[in-house]
C-alpha cells in the first residue's frame, strides 16, 4: 500500500457531521463510532454498489474539509495563475478524486484500533493539530497520524493531514505541479475528470490513476 493510500485508509474514519461544532479532538473521535459503524453494517452493500458508498463518505466526511484551501496549497504557484472558472473546475474534481480514493480505501479497512492522543486548546486558539495512532492487529509499529485543523467563523475546518511524517496536501502538491508544468492546469484538469467520469462507471481510469493517490 502506497503512502497517500494509507493516509486515505485512515483519515476517512476521523470526521463526521454534527449538528453543533464541536473541538477538533471531539470531531475526531466521534467519527470512529460513526464511520466503522455505518461500514461494518453496509460493507457488503457498499462493495456491490460502489455509488452507496462515494455517498455515504460525501456525507459523513467531507463536510469538515476546506477543498478550497486545500486546493490553493496543492496548486501553489499554479493556483495563483488561474482564473475563478479554472480554480472551480479544480475544486470539484479534486473533491471527487478523494471521494472515490476514499471510498476504495475504506472497503480495505480491517477493524484497526485508533488511538488518541492528549488534545490541548484554548478558546482563543485559530490553529489545532489533533494527534491519533492507528494500531495494527499485525502487530507492526503503530502509525501516526496528525490532522491540522483551522477555524473560520466559529467552525472548524481540516485543511491537512501527515501521516508518519508525510503530508497528504504536500503528496498532491508534488504529483500535480509536475503534471501541470508539463501539461498545463486545464489538461490536469480534464484527465481528473475523465478519471472521476470512469471510475464512476466503472471504466479503465484514462491515465492508469495517475491523477489520482498514485504518484
Amino acid at each position: 500500500m502506497n503512502r497517500i493510500f494509507s493516509i486515505i485508509l485512515f483519515l476517512v474514519l476521523v470526521f463526521p457531521v454534527h449538528a453543533a461544532e464541536p473541538a477538533p479532538d471531539e470531531i475526531a473521535r466521534g467519527a470512529t463510532d460513526k464511520i466503522v459503524t455505518l461500514l461494518k453494517a453496509n460493507k457488503a452493500e457498499y462493495n456491490r454498489d460502489h455509488q452507496k458508498l462515494y455517498a455515504m463518505v460525501d456525507e459523513h466526511v467531507l463536510p469538515h474539509f476546506d477543498f478550497r484551501a486545500m486546493s490553493r496549497t496543492v496548486l501553489g504557484r499554479h493556483w495563483r495563475a488561474a482564473n475563478e472558472d479554472q480554480r472551480a473546475r479544480f475544486i470539484a474534481e479534486f473533491r471527487e478524486l478523494l471521494v472515490r480514493t476514499y471510498a476504495t480505501a475504506l472497503l480495505k479497512y480491517n477493524d484497526e484500533e485508533i488511538v488518541y492522543l492528549p488534545f490541548r486548546s484554548s478558546p482563543d486558539d485559530r490553529t489545532a493539530t489533533v494527534r491519533s495512532e492507528v494500531r495494527r492487529k499485525d502487530g507492526a509499529p503503530p502509525i501516526a497520524m496528525q490532522y491540522s485543523f483551522y477555524r473560520t467563523d466559529n467552525v472548524w475546518k481540516v485543511y491537512d493531514v501527515t501521516i508518519e511524517g508525510a503530508s497528504l496536501v504536500s503528496t498532491y502538491q508534488t504529483t500535480f505541479a509536475a503534471r501541470v508544468q508539463k501539461e498545463g492546469l486545464d489538461a490536469l484538469i480534464a484527465s481528473l475528470a475523465r478519471d472521476n467520469k470512469a471510475a464512476a462507471t466503472g471504466k479503465t481510469a484514462s491515465n492508469g490513476g495517475k491523477a489520482g493517490g498514485t504518484p
